[in-house]
């Protein structure tokens, strides 16, 4: 029979033998093992949850394409989310911009082409709103596809701070895809959205008006008596799912009215913009510049055609988040563009005269917005 004195020797060992083998366990980087297992474990969960979004945007898309009578609608969404564009060459910036409006413009254009020939009994909204549902499955599949590359790179070469990285990135990436998967029901629905902010001020300025026409490529643009001022409003045409090319209409009308000796006393520029977290929704504000979320292309067609005629450029934005502006306008965001219109008069009654002409540029995706 083991004494007192015994057991406690017997405690006093194992105690000691149990902390040698924790020091050697640290020693080894078990510690650490276990918590990149701990790590991977989650990054797993969630990829899990990132391949189901992306599968439902598929599934949803295909069926959108077969209800529309789309010819070989698996085939055709395999070619659009595999799609890439590749970035002109940066390190000789001499035209890089037209260069990359070029591939802009090509990429549209066999979008466009992809969807005509798959569909050609369908309008034109319907196929817009096939594009953007395709475009979205192919963001979402984007997505998880380098979850799962960092994930396995981290896993492969043992890097414990990558998988580390992506883990704590996790919750981030849910949100951005889960508001992609939401945004996907709005768009096919037809709902105007955030980002149609900008475009619903100007039609709102051009009180519905019903003159509008198509001066570029998805751009339509009316003009319109404000105060003795005579107002000419840009947009993309709706209310299918497009951007237009708003910089490129804005120049030419310019180009027009110089040609003529009319000189454009304000150019307003008007689109959605995020906000900061801590921010409110639907807080308008102001500034100088091109309020445009473009590339490149479009952006600068503003800013060289104010500068070269030396038109004041001015910008309106409507603050809003990243899930507010690619899903179905809220409350918030429709104030906040009653707000803009109120404001966007304001700016022009205070900076033109009677007798001035304004250029107002719509900016922003006009899904749901007509004219």
């Amino acid at each position: 029979m083991v004494n007192g004195q015994d057991a406690l020797a017997w405690i006093q060992a194992l105690s000691q033998l149990l902390f040698i083998a924790f020091l050697i366990a640290l020693f080894l980087g078990l510690n650490q093992r276990i918590q990149v297992y701990i790590w991977t474990r989650d990054i797993r969960s969630k990829l899990v949850i990132l391949e189901g979004m992306a599968e439902e945007a598929r599934r949803r898309t295909l069926d959108y394409l077969a209800r529309n009578n789309a010819k070989s609608p698996e085939s055709l969404l395999n070619k659009i989310v595999d799609f890439f564009v590749i970035e002109p060459v940066s390190i000789e910036p001499t035209d890089i911009i037209r260069r990359l409006d070029h591939l802009v413009n090509i990429r549209i254009a066999r979008f466009r082409e992809e969807f005509e020939k798959a569909m050609p009994s369908s309008d034109l909204v319907t196929r817009s709103r096939a594009e953007v549902s395709a475009e979205i499955t192919s963001a979402l599949t984007l997505i998880q596809r380098i979850v799962k590359h960092y994930l396995l790179l981290g896993e492969k070469t043992k890097n414990w701070i990558l998988i580390m990285q992506l883990q704590l990135l996790m919750p981030q990436i849910l949100r951005i895809a889960d508001s992609y998967r939401r945004a996907l029901n709005d768009f096919l629905a037809g709902y105007p959205i955030g980002d149609s902010a900008g475009a619903l001020v100007v039609l709102k300025l051009s009180n519905f008006s019903s003159n509008w026409v198509e001066v570029e490529h998805d751009t339509v643009v009316t003009d319109v008596d404000f105060e003795g001022r005579k107002l000419i409003l840009v947009k993309a045409r709706g209310p299918a799912s497009t951007v237009g090319k708003p910089g490129t209409a804005v120049e030419k009308i310019v180009s027009e009215l110089t040609s003529k000796g009319v000189k454009p006393s304000l150019l307003l520029t008007i689109d959605a913009a995020l906000k900061l977290e801590g921010e409110e929704s639907g807080v308008t504000a102001e500034g100088v510049g091109a309020a445009i979320g473009d590339i490149g292309p479009e952006k600068i067609r503003f800013e060289r055609v104010a500068a070269e005629h030396k038109i004041p450029l001015r910008a309106l934005i409507i603050k809003m988040s990243l899930e507010e502006a690619i899903q179905a306008m809220n409350k918030k965001i429709y104030e906040g563009v009653e707000k803009a219109v109120a404001r966007a008069r304001e700016i022009i009654l205070a900076e033109t005269k009677p007798g001035d002409v304004v250029v107002v540029a719509g900016i922003g995706n006009t899904n749901g917005v007509g004219q």
